[in-house]
């Protein structure tokens, strides 16, 4: 092998170390966060490949099949999952909206991670960059700037958008184990899904009238599961703020939807929440369901969770204004 050989075969095994390293290691940017958040907005097939992976996963229930037990749990995995986003990955880490010892937010940032959203830092710095700058230019996911589609899921395939910016959550860079959590964020979700596979497989060695097996429960205790709990919590992003009421008149497009509510145990009481993020409650009336709120709740009186943000007074006061003025409005026209 001569020198030139030499130096592009050693070109090529490097690129191939920098492209293994930035899959497995969400903080290495070779070229600098700076130069990344330069780019462009662009889908990149690269960063489509763990969603398209996920996706095709749920296909694998053509081979598998289907049991009660494999449907029962990835029905409660995915709510589970989804309480650990909307109560600590939203209202604790986003918004510091009630406070739990470190042991706990270490613990449910782990069970939050397993719903393949990725860290609990990525996801705490894009929600407040959101609620800064909401369905305005700089917002990441605003259906009404960049369109419906990019605002579901466009906006999570382009590098632009994967660095965590630590200096916007320095509350949360000080622990180190939530910092090690975020950066390598692919290792909770792989071990959640090798365990389930053997879970299954140790239900058909052990309890085969069950029905279940390895690849079963894999398939729907971890794709089909991750993929219809990943849609639902993007559905904040972009249907609601494309459909539903607004009962407050914020700056941005921000609606309630019951059904979102409904399927993601209360975040869809969206326009409220913009209203007052700091809040433990997104259902600010009695009326308005809010599941994740009632299992803080209940947490509360255990101690795990203390110190729950309630909605001002003077904050559904001005609901109840505005619903009466617009009443007022109408009455006058017609």
């Amino acid at each position: 092998m001569n020198s030139d050989q030499a130096v592009q075969q050693e070109t090529i095994t490097q690129t191939i170390l920098r492209v293994l390293r930035q899959i497995f290691d969400a903080d290495y940017y070779p070229q600098g966060v700076a130069r990344v958040l330069e780019q462009p907005e662009r889908f990149e097939f690269g960063r489509a490949l763990p969603f398209i992976f996920l996706h095709l996963g749920c296909l694998g229930v053509i081979w598998t099949g289907w049991s009660p037990v494999a449907i029962l749990v990835a029905a409660a995995l995915y709510f589970i999952r989804m309480f650990a986003i909307t109560g600590f990955y939203h209202r604790y880490f986003s918004h510091k909206a009630f406070k739990t010892s470190r042991v706990a937010q270490f613990l449910f940032a782990v069970l939050g991670n397993t719903a393949v959203q990725r860290g609990p830092l990525w996801w705490a710095y894009v929600h407040r960059h959101h609620h800064k700058h909401s369905d305005h230019e700089e917002d990441m996911h605003s259906p009404g700037v960049k369109g419906f589609i990019w605002s579901h899921i466009g906006w999570m395939t382009s590098s632009r958008n994967f660095p965590t910016r630590y200096e916007h959550v320095k509350d949360l860079a000080k622990y180190p184990e939530l910092v090690l959590l975020n950066r390598f964020d692919w290792i909770v979700p792989a071990i959640f899904a090798l365990c389930l596979f053997l879970c299954g497989a140790a239900l058909e060695s052990f309890a085969p009238d069950l029905g279940t097996n390895g690849w079963q429960m894999l398939v729907w205790g971890f794709f089909i599961s991750t993929v219809v709990l990943l849609h639902a919590t993007l559905a904040i992003n972009s249907f609601a703020h494309s459909f539903g009421k607004k009962v407050y008149n914020t700056d941005d497009e921000s609606r309630n939807s019951l059904i979102l509510a409904l399927v993601t145990l209360g975040e869809g009481w969206h326009n409220n929440h913009h209203r007052y993020m700091s809040s433990a409650r997104q259902g600010f009336r009695w009326y308005e369901l809010d599941i994740t709120y009632y299992i803080l709740k209940l947490l509360s009186f255990t101690g795990l969770v203390k110190d729950l943000k309630p909605v001002p007074v003077q904050i559904l006061e001005e609901a109840q204004h505005r619903a009466s003025n617009l009443k007022s409005s109408t009455t006058a026209k017609s």
